[in-house]
């Protein structure tokens, strides 16, 4: 039943939508969204390079795009999103030179240095990432290619390149020709100088620019056959290659993290529109980094924190995407354990509220007035920070009905996706005792004084029944009463129901 669509609203009128606004890179300003066809976005998503966890900086980025692509639905448009894996081909800097990243990995973890060492290395980290994303509420994408199982149609891509005269061959592979791509840097508006110094460029005297960008490395031992000589492909002409095979020339959205700006995603555009002649993606879409102290998340600088040491130090993942959704995607954040602290408190609190006040009822129509002001919030360029607050302005307001209050919140979540759906499904499947239940996991205690507590409701001993739900309650569960039978809820210690 979940989300709730703009047009199921009640008495919705096209005329009162508020359009769906997103800032784009490419344009530096924001602007009113339109696909290239009607009703449908296609999408393509940076993905990991999967030769070690997912870091919290990293997995903002896909917390940003899974936001995108609900806000987008909720504006019911059918989205294609794709994802890339890239289990080969990404250096440890944005330039030409040093190791893989892949290959840094495989000598971490002892393992052969051979196309199967990195495959074994990137099935590890796949499932490892994706764990993750399922623990955030991140939505699957439609398609997770992987570069390596890719090759043919980068060199296709290649090919094509050499064709038309935008790449040249050297000793040590095929590069891309900048000087021959006029727009090139467009994306950010970068200056010659901003290239050459976020590409970290080194002197290789065998490219004819200095901001030329492999397509193909040569590797005399490992990699696959090509044209040019046995090898690993570049990691820009991957995700070209990847993104027009499952979305076609012409991308509606194409996302990132600020990072990819000046190198990766300028070089994406180079190939990909010398190569069809179209331009690649109509909005491109950045987020800011997350700071730890004031310093980027990265593992270069050993300062990275993954979702699992939170897990074990007792943080629930959805109070790591609580955090994300109070600031503003294009801000950066600066994260520390007090504010996580912060954000698991005033989740665990809305979901307390929630299941106490709301769980149990039944939904009814989603309140117009809210849905409105929240899709206003959302289609102006993802300001979830709004949303949240009128969420939280929502479990207040005791002038709706709770069957509508409760259907509101949800169509919230149907963004947000911080746990109330997820609250309502547990709700519905919690244990039901009754009193002849064999093998029940309460205490004995608790099932003697269910038994003595139905027997008084069945000679109607109405309050010899409540005071033994009193002594239920004191044992540290609580009771709903339905046509099937009492529903046991149990309770923290501190007397809250378990709702997690």
């Amino acid at each position: 039943m979940f989300p709730v669509l703009f047009s199921a609203l009640t008495d919705p009128t096209k005329d009162a939508k508020p359009p769906l606004l997103l800032f784009n890179t490419l344009t530096r300003s924001a602007e009113r969204f339109s696909s290239l066809h009607p009703h449908r976005v296609h999408m393509y998503n940076c993905g990991p390079t999967v030769y070690d966890y997912a870091h919290l900086g990293n997995l903002r980025s896909y917390v940003f795009t899974d936001v995108l692509r609900r806000i987008l639905t909720l504006n019911e448009y059918e989205v294609t999103q794709v994802m890339n894996f890239t289990d080969v081909g990404h250096l440890a800097g944005d330039g030409d030179d040093g190791d893989d990243k892949m290959t840094i990995g495989l000598k971490r973890e002892g393992l052969p240095l051979t196309l199967e060492g990195m495959r074994h290395l990137a099935d590890r980290y796949i499932e490892a990432f994706l764990e993750d994303c399922a623990a955030l509420n991140i939505q699957r994408p439609n398609a997770l290619p992987r570069a390596s199982e890719h090759v043919p149609a980068i060199l296709a891509l290649i090919e094509t390149l050499m064709q038309k005269e935008y790449a040249y061959r050297t000793p040590d592979g095929v590069y891309f020709d900048t000087t021959r791509f006029t727009d090139y840097g467009k994306l950010g508006e970068l200056t010659i100088d901003e290239q050459q110094a976020g590409a970290r460029v080194k002197v290789n005297a065998t490219k004819r620019n200095p901001r030329d960008f492999a397509l193909w490395k040569r590797n005399d031992t490992e990699g696959w056959e090509s044209p040019w000589g046995k090898g690993f492909p570049g990691w820009h002409i991957e995700c070209s290659a990847m993104a027009m095979q499952y979305l076609g020339k012409e991308l509606d959205i194409h996302t990132g993290g600020v990072d990819h700006i000046g190198t990766h995603h300028n070089n994406e555009i180079a190939q990909s529109e010398a190569a069809t002649g179209k331009p690649f993606a109509r909005v491109w879409m950045h987020n800011a980094h997350l700071l730890c102290d004031g310093i980027k998340f990265s593992k270069s600088l050993r300062n990275t924190i993954t979702l699992r040491q939170l897990t074990e130090h007792g943080y629930r993942p959805l109070a790591y995407r609580y955090l994300l959704l109070t600031a503003h995607y294009r801000t950066m954040l600066n994260f520390s354990f007090r504010a996580l602290d912060g954000a698991a408190t005033a989740l665990k609190r809305l979901h307390r509220t929630y299941a106490e006040t709301l769980a149990c009822v039944r939904a009814s129509r989603v309140d117009r007035g809210y849905a409105l002001r929240f899709l206003s919030a959302v289609n102006n360029d993802l300001d979830t920070p709004a949303a949240i607050a009128l969420l939280w302005e929502l479990m207040k307001d005791d002038t709706l009905t709770r069957s509508a209050k409760k259907a509101t919140a949800l169509h919230m979540d149907s963004v947000l996706a911080i746990g109330l759906t997820e609250l309502t499904r547990q709700r519905a499947t919690k244990l039901r005792v009754a009193t002849s239940v064999a093998g029940s996991d309460l205490p004995e205690r608790v099932r003697t004084l269910l038994a003595a507590r139905q027997a008084a409701r069945d000679r109607r001993e109405w309050q010899r029944a409540d005071e033994l739900r009193a002594a239920i309650s004191a044992e540290g569960y609580e009771i709903e009463d339905s046509a099937d039978g009492p529903h046991v809820i149990p309770r923290d210690p501190d007397g809250t129901l378990i709702v997690h």
